[in-house]
């Protein structure tokens, strides 16, 4: 997730970040809820019957029942425990399924759709770890076995829509939904959108249709784990060397933290890097006096994924772009953005387009503005910059306006937002609206020395998750915040499952600049805020099927947990109690409080474009009916902007090259928008708490736990919405929290 005002994550969804796991969550398993069966050619089975004499050596198919909370051994997982691991646990969950269909019961909800979802236990429990250190410990040997293994789960996915009798049983009890009285609710969304991922996989389609299918599908998964890998390789290799003197306006925080990524690629007393962490990169675009400087910075972050001749990201999201049209051409559809808001809140393009040129002509307005006043304080300060405002000075100017306009040095903030503080005033946020307390528990082993591990309790003393977070940008690990988890919440066990294997494992990711102290920015808490956001969806999960369960929901709802929980970070009641200076435990001072409130808005036309201009531009990408062999993405991308009228001095945030969110995984291909979209709801729903005059409001908080936090899909979000706010959502809120309108 990009750590920016506007919160537009870049993880699971992000978001979780948009990297390796993302793939592999719409790939495989129970876990994951989305099914899959095994690619059974020759070689397959021979691969499974060697694999199998390995299950004793593999700890990955050993039980865990005598790990703490049966939790992944890590320290005995090793790179080649993971492919025969993942083989033994396709071949598992064939079995699963073919038993379904070689049931000679008639069709019912328990056999089918019940069993159903409980089968590929194995493979989710492998895939858990696999998919996870993908993006955490990303190591090379592990991104060789990634690259061979994401087509073969794809093409496991895929077979599993078309095992020849499984979907023949699936609809003849979604035939019967009417004559089964004796339903659930949720068990009538399972069954429907269980029937809709078949149809929606090509179920329907005749042997060569589903053959192609298959074929796109695993195309696919090949490029988005190579586009992944080859941004990871240029955030990884990348460095800006300095000198001390270099460094001229950069705060102490960016000064220790570019200090200590020196000493980890073991470079020279004196020298200090900057690299393409967010954390360190827009820090010194924000700070640095060095306008040289920032323009290199600058251009290296936004060329990621077209660094090198031999790593053509471009090359790589156009062939994606066709394989994508052909798919949904395939389904029907006239383009790939047709397909895949079919089954979002958002149900077509042209309402996603609405939505965006709504915010975008007000954001322009402001954005200009902006740079107005930018234009201003350089004339006033007698400044002359060759060529005007350009977009690596944007951060630098703003922030020195911000200071001039509001008497606001963000960087005085940062010594009362350790990490610490900020992790402490999360957990009270939890506790005071959900109940909820994390106990420390530094005795369990986990893959890095620098996740901290919790058991998370409820106020009865119920264990409710097992919770990692990980907060510090390391070599091999993905960039950007994500949610992500091990094992999902569910109550659909199969015989002989053990005690902990309905309890979730839930795992925060950042990417902060480690330091001897970690402070933070306004925006880095603002993102710890937005992953526990996500988190708290996977912990109070509370759904019986594994399907629905957690952040299963529509692509374009699964934001609205995570922004809704940053509202809190912002209360002047939290800020007070938690905001204390990371050496004398001092309170932050109210003046300060009051500084940051006055400048809340500041700068939102910026970030608002920023954000806008990458959801147009997906969206319209995606909207294209023939990529010709001449169709050129950055050509597309600087017509389009012109033609929208893209503010002079800014650029999107996620240019096409790196833009994880659209090429690292199928899930929020036309799809970006989601974070706006979410950011309607959030707003409402926040209104909801602060009309009560308490933002901790104990009745609101049990309606948000129940309608938005724990029911996952069991019912369509937008009927989960008016549920929790009685009423359809206003986007008036959303306007006003970015001062695109007056607040009412």
């Amino acid at each position: 997730r990009p750590t920016m005002k506007i919160k537009f994550a870049l993880r699971l969804a992000s978001h979780l970040s948009l990297t390796i796991i993302i793939a592999f969550h719409t790939i495989i398993g129970r876990a994951f809820r989305l099914s899959s069966t095994t690619f059974r050619s020759p070689q397959y089975r021979h691969s499974i019957m060697s694999s199998s004499c390995l299950a004793s050596a593999n700890p990955l198919l050993e039980s865990w029942a005598s790990q703490p909370f049966s939790m992944p051994p890590f320290s005995k997982i090793h790179t080649e425990h993971y492919k025969p691991a993942l083989e033994e646990g396709m071949q598992a969950h064939m079995d699963d399924l073919s038993k379904i269909v070689d049931s000679a019961d008639a069709p019912s909800f328990e056999n089918v759709i019940a069993t159903y979802d409980r089968a590929g236990s194995l493979l989710s429990k492998v895939g858990g770890v696999y998919g996870n250190m993908g993006s955490s410990m990303n190591t090379e040997d592990l991104q060789a076995v990634q690259k061979e293994m994401s087509p073969i789960l794809s093409r496991h996915r895929s077979a599993t829509f078309t095992l020849p009798g499984l979907f023949g049983k699936i609809s003849k009890v979604h035939a019967q939904l009417d004559e089964l009285e004796d339903l659930t609710p949720e068990q009538r969304r399972l069954v429907e959108r269980i029937y809709l991922d078949f149809t929606r996989a090509g179920a329907l389609f005749d042997e060569d249709k589903q053959k192609e299918n298959a074929d796109i599908q695993a195309q696919l998964a090949s490029l988005t784990t190579e586009f992944n890998q080859n941004v990871l390789k240029d955030e990884e290799t990348y460095e800006l060397v300095l000198k001390k003197e270099d460094m001229t306006g950069c705060p102490d925080s960016l000064l220790e933290g570019a200090k200590n990524a020196a000493e980890e690629r073991n470079k020279e007393d004196g020298e200090y890097v900057v690299t393409l962490s967010r954390s360190l990169v827009e820090p010194f675009l924000t700070f640095s006096d060095r306008r040289d400087l920032r323009e290199i910075a600058f251009s290296a972050w936004t060329t990621r994924g077209e660094m090198h001749p031999d790593r053509d990201n471009l090359a790589i999201a156009k062939t994606m772009l066709k394989l994508r049209q052909k798919l949904a051409k395939l389904h029907g559809y006239s383009n790939f953005a047709q397909y895949q808001c079919a089954d979002r809140m958002a149900k077509t393009p042209e309402a996603v387009i609405e939505l965006l040129e709504n915010v975008w002509s007000k954001a322009k307005v402001s954005a200009n503005r902006e740079r107005e006043s930018m234009e201003e304080y350089v004339k006033e300060t007698g400044e002359e910059i060759e060529g005007g405002i350009q977009a690596w000075d944007w951060r630098y100017y703003a922030e020195k306006v911000r200071q001039a306009k509001y008497d606001f040095d963000e960087s005085l903030l940062k010594p009362y937002l350790s990490l610490e503080s900020v992790t402490g005033a999360v957990f009270e946020v939890s506790n005071k609206l959900f109940g909820l307390r994390y106990i420390p528990r530094p005795d369990i082993e986990v893959y890095h020395d620098s996740v901290n591990t919790y058991e998370v309790r409820n106020q009865d003393d119920k264990l409710v998750a097992v919770f990692l977070h990980d907060n510090y940008a390391r070599p091999f690990k993905s960039g950007g915040a994500w949610m992500s988890e091990y094992r999902s919440q569910t109550k659909n066990l199969n015989v002989g499952d053990g005690e902990f294997d309905g309890i979730p494992i839930v795992s925060n990711n950042n990417n902060f600049a480690k330091g001897t102290n970690t402070l933070l920015s306004f925006d880095d808490a603002t993102t710890l805020f937005h992953e526990m956001g996500h988190g708290h969806h996977g912990m109070l999960s509370d759904c019986t099927y594994s399907r629905l369960a957690s952040t299963s929901v529509l692509t374009d709802f699964v934001e609205l947990p995570s922004q809704l929980m940053e509202h809190w970070l912002e209360q002047p009641e939290v800020l007070k109690e938690y905001a204390r200076h990371y050496e004398t435990s001092e309170p932050v001072p109210q003046v300060l409080l009051d500084k940051l409130q006055a400048a809340k808005s500041f700068n939102q036309g910026f970030d608002t474009i920023e954000y806008t201009a990458c959801a147009l531009l997906d969206m319209l990408l995606h909207q294209v009916e023939d990529y010709d062999d001449d169709f050129d993405i950055t050509k597309f991308e600087k017509e389009q902007l012109k033609r929208v009228g893209m503010p002079q001095g800014i650029v999107m945030r996620h240019r096409p090259a790196h833009f994880a969110h659209l090429f690292a995984s199928n899930m929020y291909a036309a799809g970006y928008y989601v974070y706006l979209w979410a950011e309607v709801l959030d707003a409402d729903a926040f209104a909801a708490f602060t009309e009560t005059g308490d933002v901790f409001d104990a009745t609101i908080a049990a309606k948000a736990k129940e309608f938005i936090y724990s029911s996952g899909n069991t019912d369509a979000p937008d009927e989960l919405f008016r549920k929790f706010r009685g009423r359809d959502p206003d986007i008036s809120f959303m306007l006003a929290k970015k001062g695109l309108i007056a607040k009412k």
